[in-house]
C-alpha cells in the first residue's frame, strides 16, 4: 500500500545506521575532495614546468583515475593494507608495527580517502589545460616587479585558475558522494568494522538489495538527491564571491 511519509519519518527518527552512514559520508567527502585537489594541483604544477616527455607523465599520472573505480584495484587496496600487507612491511623497515588498516574502525576511511587522492589525474589534467591559459607575460611582468614565485602564484596564478579550480572542486565533490565500490570491496558489503565504511551508497544498496526494501532504499536515495542539488546550489551561488571570469 501507499506509505506516504512513512519511510522519511522513520529515516530521521527510527534509524540510527543512516546517520551513521551520513557522518561516514561527509567525513569522506571532506577528507577526499581537498587532499585529491590539492595534489592534482601540485602535480600540475610540476608539469606545466615544461618537462621532456610530458605526454608520458601525464598518461602514467591519468592511468589511477581510469583504474581507480575498479573492483581488481579495490581488491589490491585491500592487499596492500591488510595487516601483514605490504605498507606495514615498509613501516617494519623503520621500526614501526602498523595496526590493521582495513579491520581497525579508526583507520578504514583513511584507507579510502587515500584511494581516492590516489585517483587524481581527472582533476590533474583539467588543472594543468587552466594553467597552459595563464598569460606568460603577466608572470614577466611580476618577476620584474620583484613578485617571488610564491607571490606570482598567490596573486596570479590563482586567481586565474579558480573556474577551473570550482568546476573541479564541484565535480570531485558529487563524485565522493556517489562512491560505491571501494567501501563495498573492502568492507565486504558490509560497511565495517563497526560501520566505519558504510557509504550512504552501500547503506542504500544494502537496504534495496539486502534487505529488498525498495521503497525505503527509494527514500535514501531522494534523500542523496537533494543533498547534493543543495551542494550544488549552494556552489554556485557562493563562486561569485570568490571565482574570477575573464570579464
Amino acid at each position: 500500500g501507499w506509505v506516504g511519509a512513512a519511510n522519511y519519518v522513520r529515516i530521521a527518527t527510527a534509524d540510527p545506521k543512516f546517520a551513521s552512514a551520513m557522518s561516514v559520508t561527509l567525513t569522506y567527502v571532506v577528507l577526499s575532495v581537498p587532499f585529491k585537489l590539492t595534489f592534482a594541483l601540485l602535480v600540475a604544477l610540476a608539469l606545466n614546468r615544461g618537462l621532456r616527455g610530458l605526454p608520458i607523465y601525464r598518461a602514467i599520472f591519468y592511468l589511477p583515475s581510469l583504474l581507480g573505480g575498479s573492483v581488481a584495484i579495490a581488491v589490491l587496496w585491500r592487499q596492500l593494507f591488510a595487516s601483514d600487507g605490504l605498507v606495514n612491511a615498509a613501516l617494519l623497515h623503520f621500526g614501526i608495527v602498523g595496526p590493521s588498516w582495513i579491520s581497525h574502525p579508526s583507520y578504514s576511511i583513511y584507507t579510502l580517502v587515500a584511494l581516492s587522492v590516489w585517483q587524481f589525474g581527472s582533476p590533474m589534467i583539467i588543472f594543468l589545460a587552466g594553467l597552459r591559459q595563464v598569460p606568460q607575460d603577466m608572470y614577466e611582468a611580476a618577476s620584474l616587479d620583484g613578485a617571488s614565485k610564491f607571490r606570482q602564484f598567490y596573486k596570479i596564478t590563482l586567481p586565474l585558475l579558480t573556474p577551473v579550480i570550482f568546476f573541479n572542486a564541484v565535480v570531485q565533490t558529487i563524485d565522493a558522494f556517489k562512491a560505491f565500490t571501494p567501501a563495498f570491496i573492502i568492507s565486504g558489503g558490509t560497511g565495517g568494522p563497526i560501520n566505519s565504511t558504510l557509504f550512504y551508497t552501500l547503506y542504500l544498496y544494502q537496504e534495496a538489495f539486502g534487505n529488498f526494501r525498495m521503497g525505503y532504499a527509494s527514500a535514501l536515495a531522494w534523500i542523496l538527491v537533494v543533498i547534493i542539488a543543495i551542494f550544488t546550489a549552494f556552489s554556485f551561488l557562493t563562486s561569485r564571491y570568490w571565482v574570477h571570469y575573464d570579464d
